[in-house]
């Protein structure tokens, strides 16, 4: 008897943890963020149904964009007031419009949420290009990191020890900063201007590989994070008869992610209207899915690595496809001219929809 009773207290307990658990479990949200380049407003798409299920208006030409760790703010970097962004992302309203040192580009916060760096596409004093620091507490400049050139594309390392910055003239510096103390610590050259890039870790966290789009390459380069040296450039496949590319003027592959569990690599090509996965890190074409819209830019993925979110800037719309098969599987309409885009990990808060 005494044994059915202890029995029925531990089943007790793991009720009522169960009961404690689940409801959180079930706000754990994930929203894609996707600025307009042409337009004064980011949608965000709950990946679930596909659907825009809210909207920040007022930020205008939205380049890069971000969110906190804990899903309560976004940032913005507005080409067109040349300021970061800040909104509330329960309210859906821009709180705050942070000066930057120029005209910015592309952005990544750490993963601690502590700070937001900015990529300014121009030479600033004496400097032939800066990153600012934000710092996310007091919403403030804080201080411009050194480049090696006017800064396109800026990422933050897995860890968090190093911004990658991408030169967005001829000279084709990818610049590593050092975020303890937001100082320059290495950079390779690599000749064109520098498109999107992703970073890849190792088990231990540490930063691997970074694969960078450059200038008219129909593919990227891969450069090593511990010998600092490019170690390989790979093109994209050639269109199978009956398949034309399509004319962009510039920059064939754009857009480039890694996913959560480190096993794929996916690529964007422009020229194509494609998205192609490499197995990592071996770096063998995996698969490919044609795209139905006018040229796949920016890119973004959902945590379990089996949704993929293309940027049509042309179409004006987000493409969906879903990684495992590599088939397109929805397209959701945005505003003018989608750029940049970002997954979103809301835990523990109530759905803004």
């Amino acid at each position: 008897m005494k044994n059915i009773h202890v029995i029925q207290r531990v089943l007790m307990i793991l009720a009522i943890l169960i009961l404690i658990t689940l409801p959180l479990a079930a706000q754990n949200q994930v929203r894609i963020l996707q600025s307009n380049a042409a337009g004064d407003r980011v949608h965000i798409i709950d990946p679930a149904t596909n659907k825009v299920v809210g909207v920040v208006p007022g930020i205008e030409a939205g380049h890069g964009v971000t969110a906190s760790p804990d899903g309560s703010r976004m940032y913005v970097s507005s080409e067109a007031d040349d300021t970061l962004d800040v909104a509330d992302l329960a309210t859906l309203k821009v709180i705050k419009k942070i000066p930057l040192s120029g005209h910015p580009n592309n952005i990544a916060i750490s993963p601690d949420g502590r700070r937001v760096y900015v990529g300014i596409r121009q030479k600033i004093g004496d400097n032939p290009g800066v990153a600012d620091v934000i710092d996310t507490a007091s919403l403030t400049k804080i201080k411009s990191i050194r480049t090696e050139g006017p800064v396109h594309n800026l990422y933050v390392t897995p860890d968090g020890k190093n911004v990658v910055a991408g030169d967005a003239s001829q000279n084709g510096y990818v610049s590593v900063l050092d975020t303890e103390k937001d100082a320059p610590a290495w950079a390779v050259k690599l000749g064109e201007d520098i498109r999107p890039m992703a970073i890849s870790k190792n088990p231990d966290g540490s930063s691997r590989s970074i694969f960078v789009q450059i200038g008219n390459l129909n593919g990227f380069v891969v450069v090593d994070f511990k010998t600092r040296k490019e170690v390989a450039r790979i093109e994209l496949p050639k269109l199978p008869p009956g398949r034309v590319p399509i004319m962009t003027g510039s920059s064939e592959s754009h857009g480039i992610a890694v996913t959560a569990d480190q096993k794929t690599l996916l690529v964007n090509s422009r020229l194509n209207n494609a998205l192609y996965s490499y197995s990592l890190p071996d770096l063998k074409l995996s698969g490919t899915a044609y795209l139905s819209g006018k040229g796949a830019a920016w890119i973004t993925v959902t945590p379990d690595g089996k949704r993929a979110y293309v940027a049509d800037p042309v179409g004006n719309t987000t493409i969906v496809v879903d990684v495992p098969t590599m088939k397109e599987v929805a397209k959701i309409p945005v505003g003018q001219v989608p750029k940049r885009n970002h997954t979103m990990v809301v835990a523990g808060r109530a759905s803004n929809n």
